[in-house]
This record gives C-alpha cells, sequence and structure tokens, in this order.
C-alpha cells in the first residue's frame, strides 16, 4: 500500500468512527488510537487542548507526556501561535523544543480550529529522524479536517 492509499485507509476509519458521535474527547481518543496503531515507528499520538489560554494534555496513545505546554513553546505551542501545521525532521534543532520523551527525534503539530480558533493540536511524535514529510501532512490534515467537521456539525 502507498502512502496515499494509507492515508485514505485512515481517512475512512476514522470517518466512520467518529460520524455518530459529537463528543470532542471521544473522538480525539479514538483518532489517536486509530493513529498510534496504524504508524511504524511512532513513540507518540493524541491530542492537546486549549484550555485557559495553554494547551493542555488530552486524549492520547503512547509515553507519559507533558501536562502543559505555554502557547508559543515547543513546536506544539508553536503551532498554536502560528496557526499552521510545523512539521519537524529533527526536535533537537527545533528553537524551544519541549522533550516530554527523549526518544522521540522528529515531530508532527496539526492545529485544530473551530470558530476561527485553535482549539487543539493533534501532536506525532517519531523515535526516528525525518519520519514525516509533506504526504503525511496532507493526509493528517485531511484527518483533522473531518474531526473540524464534526465539531462544526454537533
Amino acid at each position: 500500500m502507498n502512502k496515499s492509499e494509507f492515508y485514505q485507509s485512515l481517512l475512512g476509519q476514522v470517518k466512520a468512527i467518529i460520524s455518530d458521535e459529537a463528543d470532542l474527547i471521544a473522538n480525539m481518543a479514538n483518532i489517536s488510537a486509530i493513529l498510534f496503531n496504524a504508524y511504524d515507528d511512532v513513540n507518540w499520538a493524541g491530542f492537546y487542548r486549549m484550555l485557559d489560554g495553554e494547551l493542555v494534555l488530552g486524549p492520547f496513545q503512547g509515553q507519559v507526556a507533558c501536562i502543559r505546554i505555554p502557547v508559543g513553546r515547543g513546536v506544539c505551542g508553536t503551532a498554536v501561535s502560528s496557526q499552521k501545521t510545523q512539521l519537524v525532521a529533527d526536535v533537537h534543532q527545533f528553537s524551544g523544543h519541549i522533550a516530554c520523551d527523549a526518544l522521540s527525534n522528529s515531530e508532527i503539530v496539526i492545529p485544530v480550529f473551530a470558530n476561527n480558533e485553535v482549539i487543539a493540536v493533534l501532536d506525532i511524535d517519531s523515535v526516528k529522524y525525518n519520519r514525516f514529510d509533506d504526504e503525511d501532512q496532507q493526509g493528517l490534515e485531511a484527518i483533522v479536517a473531518v474531526l473540524q467537521q464534526q465539531i462544526t456539525n454537533k
């Protein structure tokens, strides 16, 4: 299966599992499980939610994680402040990287929007350097778009 087919399969799974569920936390939990179990070389997949002006740990699969991340700090906080996906080949070269798990070497973080505001981020960490590429970014952004649509429809 090539990457395009892989992401079409994941997108189908996400749509099927969240289509009838309005609860955001439940949907984030299932998306985290789908992604964590689908990838090789990934040690963390999940969400941080915006609460009281900072990112707070949400549903995830993987290693123990940092609980709170200030906006503008680390890869996740930068995704919020820039309102853009962060694709980082080597987290050790990312200024202000927060090492929640010392084994993480690359990371991708996608902001989740509702009413034009970032309400969460999808964060995936890998033990492998340069694990994620533009195709991964497009595939994950499509998955986040499905979640955002579900938020809008509830």
